[in-house]
């Protein structure tokens, strides 16, 4: 039992299977784990539920109806809501805040028999990049507990690294699933837009945001997106089986070889500003995907530098509607003194949105206002489409030069706790590798690939981002897994766990 937690989801999936450990011995293991840990990783557990959850998946287990996932421990980013376990995305203005239906990803993990261990802590309605605009403090990096996690999902992955849950869920609107699974050392996979299904997940950026795992190798993601795809009526932007959103096992290429695989290297990752000690991980990955049989071919993105102004133009348009939903009337926080109407809407925003969403929201209604949509959303919507025109040239057609990208995911390691809490600028920069892909709808993974050092000589993770054309999970999986089959950097654990 002293062991268990270490273990990935493949092997506790056997040991349960073999009834070296029941599910509800598991689900207690790492519910004691959470209790002891002071990441503040997690917002709210509560063990009725885990173990009543954890009670029916041995049954089960007992009667033969199990699958992969049965008995398999899981916590959920508190983007996505649940029934009985408070959904407050991060923020004041849903603190209390319990949803009467659960979202399609956890309606999926529950049929598939996981057990949830909670809810994790997030960016103030993933609004971020080190997890440090949540209402209820910053999470800690397992590996440094001066750095920070990454964000949005910083939550997801610094409870992953610490093993305080063998699976998380995350979502990513421009790169909060690859950028924290990269600054803890885990392995983290963004899917095709609209891929997995939005339906309960809160709402940043309607046209960005998309659902993924996070787990600690590529094997477990495989699993864990397996379940997670497929077309759902109720989510607008989900795609019908017609466009590709059918569901897929994504483990049954994993051992597929590697001969001939074409690298695309973008030449715009590996620019001015990028850290020389990430630069030296990349560049050692890089070597060992040679050795494994792959090629690499030198290509560009040239609209890269312009994917931050696209994304930080269009993400907070989307996101002042979105928002406007949370005003006092019907659920959520509501100021407790107020004159009117008008006062009540105002005071009750102002108190429940912490400074990062007010940013946003202002940014959003600025450039969709009369005589500013043209000039500024529209024209970031047109850089968007020269993005994904850029990723097209490269992996789609008989003219294709690669088969996959693959770069930093992050220009550096986490940096320390509070280092840029005063420049948000600093901030959006962090995601100048990740949110092309976002703004194209690609997928995109983060997987260990070293270490770096971190101003204060903390050793920090490095992540490698692989991206690929659409609805090509399965292949990037594959590549991620035979990569570690011949590496052990996502074996590695932070000190103590």
């Amino acid at each position: 039992m002293n062991v268990m937690h270490t273990k990935t989801i493949k092997e506790l999936s056997t040991l349960l299977r073999t009834k070296e450990i029941s599910a509800k011995a598991l689900a207690m293991l790492f519910l004691d784990r959470i209790e002891g840990s002071d990441l503040n990783a997690f917002l709210h557990v509560a063990p009725d539920l885990t173990l009543a959850q954890a009670a029916a998946a041995d049954a089960r287990l007992a009667n033969g109806t199990a699958g992969p996932l049965t008995g398999i421990p899981i916590a959920h980013k508190d983007i996505f809501v649940t029934r009985g376990w408070r959904s407050t995305a991060g923020s004041k203005m849903l603190g209390n805040y319990t949803s009467p239906f659960n979202a399609t990803v956890v309606d999926k993990f529950n049929a598939a028999g996981m057990v949830t261990l909670g809810k994790l802590n997030c960016d103030e309605f993933a609004m971020g990049s080190s997890n440090e605009n949540s209402a209820f403090g910053a999470v800690k990096n397992p590996w440094d507990k001066r750095a920070v996690p990454g964000g949005s999902s910083g939550g997801s992955a610094a409870a992953v690294a610490a093993r305080l849950t063998p699976a998380a869920t995350g979502t990513d609107t421009g790169g909060s699933i690859r950028q924290p699974a990269a600054f803890c050392g885990v392995t983290g996979i963004k899917p095709t837009y609209g891929r997995v299904s939005r339906f309960g997940m809160i709402a940043f950026a309607s046209s960005l945001d998309q659902g993924g795992p996070i787990a600690r190798t590529a094997e477990d993601c495989a699993l864990l997106l397996s379940a997670m795809v497929g077309f759902d009526e109720r989510d607008s932007t989900s795609l019908t089986p017609e466009q590709g959103g059918t569901e897929e096992d994504f483990t049954r290429a994993l051992n597929a070889p590697l001969q001939g695989l074409r690298i695309g290297v973008p030449r715009e990752y590996f620019g001015a500003g990028l850290a020389v000690d990430v630069e030296q991980a990349v560049r050692a990955a890089l070597a060992q995907f040679v050795t494994l049989g792959a090629t690499l071919v030198d290509v560009s993105l040239p609209n890269t530098a312009l994917s931050i102004p696209a994304y930080y133009v269009i993400a907070p348009a989307e996101a002042s509607s979105n928002l406007s939903r949370f005003d006092g009337v019907r659920y959520g926080h509501r100021a407790h003194a107020y004159k009117d109407l008008a006062d009540m809407y105002k005071k009750t925003r102002a108190e429940g949105f912490g400074p990062e969403v007010q940013r946003r929201i202002m940014v959003g209604t600025y450039v969709l206002c009369h005589g500013y949509y043209d000039a500024y959303y529209l024209k970031a919507q047109k850089i968007r489409r020269l993005i994904a025109q850029d990723f097209e040239a490269v992996l789609s057609g008989p003219d294709s030069v690669c088969d996959v990208i693959m770069g930093p995911v992050a220009p550096t390691v986490a940096w320390d706790l509070g280092d840029k809490t005063d420049d948000p600028v600093a901030n959006y920069l962090s995601d100048i590798y990740t949110l092309s892909t976002s703004l194209a709808g690609l997928p995109g993974m983060s997987i260990p690939c070293g270490f770096g050092q971190g101003e204060k000589n903390g050793t920090r993770p490095v992540g490698l981002q692989i991206i690929g054309n659409y609805f090509a999970e399965a292949k990037l999986l594959n590549i991620a897994h035979q990569f570690q089959q011949a590496t052990n950097w996502h074996q590695s654990a932070p000190a103590g766990i």
